[in-house]
């Protein structure tokens, strides 16, 4: 040891790595050949390769293929990584081989140097041990699976319903709100502004339920495969166990994968997952869009609601304040829909028996799911349980819009309503004031004609 490095060696031969490092040679071969973009795999990623590492250990002791004090070191080194003590130690870029065999062997050289500091003697190797039974092929794909579950289980939905049961919330309070309805971003038939926010409700509730197929099909594990889906090199019990300790783990649910071939030579079901995130991407731009739409102005907009003010709008107009967290919601979607597009791209090229962009594909998946969970929070917390409404302002735009006049259809006909209609919007004048004008209907009829609470319900005049 000099100079603050050792000599590691690997089947290349010698390599200089830090001193303090518990990586060894073949994490800073990587390193040094990868120096692309400094991004390095997220947290969730990190915590299930080392979940699966401490499940292969603990099978495999069970299996008489490990000694069990090997075991118990490994499961030990393995925890400490899935619980993040040794996060510093994953050195590697993203962009580097499309197997993830840079980091699955980053895993295994930092668990395998741990565990011998805690036996106090050097006896585990990271390939013969705490690699037994596995392959780059379908640990890292394993891990893809587990991340995103977790991840979309215990931060995606449940930031989903926070923001679904605040939409459930503004509906119920918003129902007594006759307003403009608009399509084409034009006056049409009344609705009402709880309407309106109901259907943004179930857009999120429609998200929630889609995400959960998605992480349904990720339940499917790789792990058992080894190098090609064949298992060469693993017990015949080895993933069956395995996968059981995962799933005690992470408190959820997986099963090995019903063909290895499958499994491991596509990424159908992280691309399938990764389109309902996009989905989720498509329903928030709008409704964050209509949000925003709504409450512009104060004075030359809609402003039919008001948002909170939390935060200043401008560095040079006094008085200011933008649909800030709107905006931030927008640009997460669009984030996402790359991201999908990262995913997609990503998935096609599963040649033969591997898939060859498997890291980039978690990076993208996972970071999709973050996004939007914690976008979905904050919009929630910081936006949509502060919004409320102008009665006075939707009272006085409904007053004026000349869609109303398709209530007088079943009284005057389509063509003399569509006259009143023009007329009203030619005048700037309601349609309530042409139709007496003209003399069209009499006020009592008239008055039940342009009922605008019964225009939001469907039926026809009696």
């Amino acid at each position: 040891m000099s100079d603050g490095f050792r000599i590691e060696r690997d089947s290349l031969g010698e390599v200089r790595v830090p001193a303090d490092a518990l990586y060894g040679a073949q994490t800073q071969r990587a390193f040094e050949n990868f120096p692309i973009s400094g991004r390095r795999f997220p947290r969730r990623f990190i915590q299930a390769l080392g979940l699966i590492k401490r499940a292969a250990a603990e099978t495999n002791a069970e299996l008489g293929l490990l000694d069990d004090d090997l075991a118990a070191a490994i499961a030990s080194a393995a925890t400490e990584v899935a619980e993040g003590r040794w996060d510093d130690q994953f050195v590697l870029d993203i962009y580097q081989t499309g197997s993830g065999t840079s980091t699955n062997m980053n895993a295994n050289e930092v668990i395998a140097h741990r565990a011998n500091q805690l036996l106090g003697e050097d006896r585990v190797h990271p390939n013969d041990h705490v690699n037994f039974g596995q392959s780059s092929n379908d640990t890292i794909p394993t891990a893809i699976h587990v991340s995103a579950r977790a991840a979309i289980e215990e931060e995606l939905v449940p930031a989903l319903e926070h923001l679904q049961a605040a939409l459930e919330a503004k509906a119920e309070a918003f129902d007594h709100i006759v307003k403009s309805g608009r399509t084409h971003l034009m006056d049409a038939t009344p609705v009402r502004l709880g309407q309106e926010f109901a259907g943004y409700a179930m857009q999120v509730r429609r998200c929630i339920e889609r995400v959960r197929r998605g992480s349904e099909e990720l339940a499917e594990l790789a792990l058992g495969g080894t190098a090609t889906g064949t298992g060469i090199n693993t017990h015949e019990r080895f993933a069956e166990k395995a996968i059981a300790r995962i799933s005690e783990y992470v408190g959820l649910s997986f099963r090995e994968a019903e063909d290895h071939f499958e499994a491991q030579g596509a990424k159908d079901a992280a691309v399938s997952a990764s389109g309902a995130l996009n989905t989720v991407a498509v329903s928030l731009t709008k409704i964050a869009d209509d949000i925003r739409w709504l409450g512009s102005g104060p004075t030359s907009g809609l402003f039919e609601i008001r948002l909170p003010a939390i935060q200043p709008g401008s560095s040079i107009m006094p008085g200011k304040v933008n649909p800030v967290m709107s905006e931030a919601m927008m640009m997460v979607a669009a984030r996402v829909m790359g991201n999908h597009t990262t995913v997609t791209v990503a998935g096609s090229r599963g040649n033969f028996e591997l898939n060859v962009m498997m890291p980039v594909l978690a990076d993208a998946l996972l970071e999709s799911i973050v996004l939007l969970a914690n976008m979905a929070r904050a919009f929630t917390d910081r936006c949509v349980v502060g919004i409320e409404a102008n009665e006075e302002r939707a009272r006085e735009l409904l007053e004026k819009n000349p869609s109303i006049a398709t209530a007088l259809n079943p009284y005057i006909g389509y063509d003399r309503a569509a006259e009143v209609a023009k007329r009203a919007a030619r005048e700037g004048r309601s349609v309530r004031e042409v139709v007496i004008e003209e003399g069209l209907l009499p006020p009592d009829v008239l008055e039940e004609a342009l009922d605008v609470r019964d225009m939001t319900e469907p039926g026809l005049p009696e």
